[in-house]
């Protein structure tokens, strides 16, 4: 019994022995079909690798162009396709950038058919598209089968989307999509720093160069104004933030002649800047051997002319007060009129003429007048640019000539420095809820039937700069 109790018992082992075998080999062989392959451990290492290499590019300083372009090579490694490329908005239009393995003819054809398949807005992860039903497919160079589309944001914005594309059968999966999902997340953080990076180094360039506009526009205008007996003179000049193209001047012709200058440059800024420091120069040089206005803008627009680009032209008023005689004489180059208060009358003197830099000599010469003012007592001349008439408040309405005019007329009877204050102050108030977009010029002369025929003349502080 023993021995039949033995049998039955080996034969159970023997039983339990053979299942485990069984078992064990299955489980063995599920596992070891489980087991990442060598190709696997690389590709994964490549992610790994890419990402912490690209976390240092998030505070690295790249331009646009060079980080684009390490965005779309390190994802044709991760993601193990054959090309990618980036689809980047710019206004309107939708234009493939930093291409890595593919054209941008085939990269533009390709980008129809996404753009048609995907909502532009409301794509938030990576999306995988077939290339069937593809009708322009043909006209690719290359046979192309699957793509992946993911997001690239800035602010919550899709800016563009990341591309990847294969040419094989082997369409891209899940552990894909988390490894482009995880990618294009950190591509959207490098490129919204380097667009920032690039907004800051754009804004401290343009800063300099306003810094240095405004030193040019402070050292060109006068730090005094001159007085004569018999005539009062106050000048006002606000710049504005962006710096525009106002210059006033005053010209000492004579002991009894006086010229004066107030012109605008187009454009704003360094350039802008620079041309006033170069009429300031012609006009200083000009009223020191000519007397005439109008001879004088003739000359100022044959050498304007010359040095001025297509786009760019000054306007000007350019006068000469002869204080023996009691006599002015004013030329106009497209500026503002001068206006001029007679009694209870505000008469706008507006000889005809043409901007500097804009027509050759003979057809400016043509279109410009002189005129001459016989001064009479409490004769009040004003020169203005046009940073006052379009001077605009909350509302965007203009300040206007209508208001400028009898805000004028209600103050003449006020000496030259109270009438430029009340303009300003009027001017302040009216656009305080509206920034300063360009620079406010006011001259104003006031004569005064008492002269010294001897032109006996001082100098006084100037009020040039408030």
């Amino acid at each position: 019994s023993f021995l039949s109790f033995s049998k039955s018992f080996n034969f159970f082992v023997s039983l339990i022995l053979i299942y485990g075998a069984i078992y064990f080999s299955v489980l063995f062989f599920t596992t070891l079909f489980h087991i990442p392959t060598a190709e696997a451990f690389d590709r994964k290492a490549q992610e790994v690798s890419s990402l912490q290499y690209f976390s240092k590019l998030i505070t690295q300083v790249l331009d646009f162009d060079e980080l684009t372009e390490t965005v779309t090579d390190i994802t044709t490694k991760v993601s193990n396709a054959d090309a990618s490329w980036i689809i980047w908005k710019e206004n309107d239009d939708f234009v493939p950038i930093a291409n890595n393995n593919i054209g941008f003819v085939d990269s533009d054809l390709i980008n129809k058919f996404i753009l048609r398949k995907v909502s532009w807005d409301d794509l938030n992860e990576t999306t995988f598209l077939k290339l069937t039903g593809f009708d322009e497919l043909i006209k690719v160079s290359k046979l192309y089968k699957a793509l992946a589309v993911s997001p690239l944001k800035a602010h919550g914005k899709v800016k563009g989307l990341l591309v990847a594309i294969r040419k094989d059968e082997t369409r891209f999966n899940e552990e894909d999509k988390n490894a482009i999902d995880t990618f294009s997340d950190y591509a959207s953080v490098a490129i919204e720093n380097s667009g920032l990076l690039e907004e800051s180094i754009e804004k401290e360039r343009l800063e300099k160069e306003l810094d240095v506009a405004r030193e040019i526009q402070k050292k060109i205008l006068p730090e005094t104004n001159p007085i004569y007996d018999g005539l009062e003179i106050s000048s006002v000049f606000i710049p504005a933030f962006e710096v525009g193209g106002d210059f006033y001047d005053f010209f000492e012709i004579s002991k009894t002649k006086l010229g004066f200058v107030i012109a605008d440059v187009s454009g704003k800024g360094i350039s802008a800047a620079f041309i006033m420091a170069e009429v300031k120069g012609i006009f200083e040089s000009l009223s020191k051997i000519i007397e005439s206005p109008k001879e004088i803008l003739i000359k100022a627009n044959d050498i304007l002319k010359h040095t001025l680009d297509d786009k760019t032209f000054v306007s000007a008023v350019y006068g000469l007060i002869d204080i023996k005689r009691g006599q002015m004489k004013i030329s106009r180059a497209g500026h503002c009129p001068v206006i001029l208060l007679r009694n209870d009358i505000a008469q706008s003197v507006k000889p005809s003429g043409i901007g500097l830099g804009i027509s050759e000599v003979d057809q400016f010469k043509e279109h410009l007048d002189e005129v001459i003012i016989e001064l009479e007592e409490n004769d009040t001349i004003v020169l203005y640019t046009d940073g006052i008439t379009e001077a605009k408040n909350e509302n965007l309405d203009d300040f206007g000539e209508k208001y400028f005019t009898e805000l004028l007329l209600e103050n003449r009877n006020k000496i030259a420095d109270e009438i430029s204050k009340k303009v300003i102050q009027e001017v302040t108030m009216f656009s305080h809820n509206h920034s300063q977009y360009d620079d406010i010029t006011l001259v104003i002369l006031k004569w005064k039937q008492k002269i010294k025929t001897d032109g006996d003349k001082k100098w006084q502080n100037s009020t040039h700069q408030l």
